[in-house]
């Protein structure tokens, strides 16, 4: 049975899901575990060099490449297991999948030590691939649960419900992390005890969504194909009919690019604060709280601001202002400068991601049955891009030693998305002009 669009309660269990999982996006990638692997890494290392099945790395190096290895396995998964979600109609199942092999290998970073080095960094990997195979399906549920006019309020919904969650999960691992001496405990364990409190929380929350989404719609128009072959040939006719959109066919790129930028640069920032300026663990926490919360605001300005300029407007003007950030990261000094990015960071973060989801699903016919391939290629998309941003990240770092070189690098990946969302605009109104004179 298909689910009834804008039902309250379905998208508050779809929001809760952002809830549950933001929880790794803010202490696993921004602010207590980086602070802790730059501090354990370095500490018991010359020059922070690690040791990683045989090889040498240096230590901020090494996380990236993890984390970008995680986003290509993604990549590659994806295509497959959404086509086959679409075609059997599991989508919550894979949702499911992804969601405990996340939540229980961020719960494995408990043990985090030099001495489970490489055990613990595999569990990193594994948290990454358990958080991005979840929110793919994640995503596909936005045009089955929400009429378009209400996709845009919606994502930003669950955007808001992300950040939310996170301040919360941050504030309770802070009691610990601030005063470890209370609990009877040392630093290192207080961190890594908050590893722990996010692979609970994830799961816990993650059960309102598993319990009250829909199960997903088979296609039905595929069950002549065997469930491998169905998804590849399933995948095959969305890219057919990709090519054949072309506001579609132009956003993807533009997305890829800029998205380059906007997610490599949160996956580092707290490595940067730590390893170039120096910043303790207690001033890291404080400044991505700082982000999220202003997110929240940024993410119900922005959705305000696309209902009365137009998605695509809102979006080349979001990105003008990241390149300008990007571009002032290479001057940035102390902490006090490091803040004030960090609140205009929080501004754009919110808005950027909430509104190109939106803006894919606008973009994507309306009332079909595969939506988790639609999104596959939104997700790929990212995924890749994430990929790309990462590993040349690292490889500048390693080439050059400084951090500040790799964030100068990533400003022209925002610019060339500047213009090919200028690009879309033009060619939307275009569009637009077309079916005018059509009517």
């Amino acid at each position: 049975m298909e689910a009834v669009k804008n039902n309250k309660k379905t998208i508050w269990a779809w929001a809760m899901f952002d809830w549950a999982n933001q929880a790794y996006n803010m202490v696993i990638l921004s602010t207590i575990f980086p602070a802790y692997y730059v501090a354990i890494t370095q500490d018991n290392n010359p020059g922070g060099m690690v040791t990683f099945f045989g090889h040498r790395y240096i230590n901020t190096v090494l996380s990236t490449y993890v984390l970008g290895l995680s986003y290509l396995i993604i990549v590659f998964l994806l295509p497959i297991l959404t086509s086959i979600a679409d075609y059997k109609g599991h989508k919550k199942l894979y949702m499911q999948l992804f969601t405990w092999m996340g939540s229980l290998a961020c719960a494995g970073m408990f043990f985090f030590t030099m001495h489970t080095f490489t055990f613990s960094m595999v569990c990193y990997g594994l948290a990454s691939i358990g958080y991005c195979g979840g929110f793919v399906f994640y995503n596909s549920y936005l045009p089955q649960i929400a009429t378009l006019d209400q996709q845009d309020a919606v994502s930003a919904k669950g955007f808001i419900y992300g950040f939310a969650g996170s301040i919360v999960v941050q504030v309770l691992c802070f009691v610990f992390v601030l005063s470890p001496k209370t609990f009877g405990i040392t630093d290192d364990v207080a961190a890594r005890l908050s590893f722990l409190i996010v692979g609970i929380w994830w799961i816990g929350f993650s059960f309102i969504a598993f319990y009250m989404l829909p199960k997903g719609q088979p296609n039905s128009g595929s069950h002549e194909y065997n469930v491998l072959t169905g998804g590849f040939k399933e995948l095959g006719k969305v890219w057919r009919k990709v090519k054949q959109l072309p506001l579609l066919k132009r956003f993807l790129p533009a997305f890829f690019f800029y998205s380059v930028g906007v997610q490599t640069i949160l996956l580092v920032a707290a490595n940067f604060g730590a390893k170039e300026l120096k910043m303790p663990e207690e001033d890291l926490i404080v400044i991505i709280l700082l982000i999220q919360i202003v997110a929240i605001i940024g993410a119900a300005i922005t959705a305000k601001l696309s209902a009365k300029y137009g998605n695509t407007k809102v979006l080349a003007g979001i990105v003008g202002i990241w390149c300008l950030i990007c571009g002032s990261v290479y001057f940035v000094a102390n902490a006090h400068q490091f803040y004030a990015a960090a609140v205009v960071v929080g501004l754009v973060m919110g808005g950027v991601q909430s509104l190109s989801r939106s803006t894919f699903s606008k973009y994507i016919p309306a009332n079909i049955p595969d939506t988790a391939s639609y999104f596959s290629f939104y997700d790929v998309t990212e995924k890749l891009s994430i990929v790309v941003g990462l590993f040349a990240f690292g490889f500048v770092e390693s080439v050059t030693h400084e951090m500040r070189d790799s964030a100068l690098m990533l400003d022209g990946f925002f610019a060339m998305g500047l213009i090919l969302l200028v690009s879309l605009i033009v060619l939307e109104g275009r569009v637009r002009s077309t079916e005018s004179v059509a009517v």
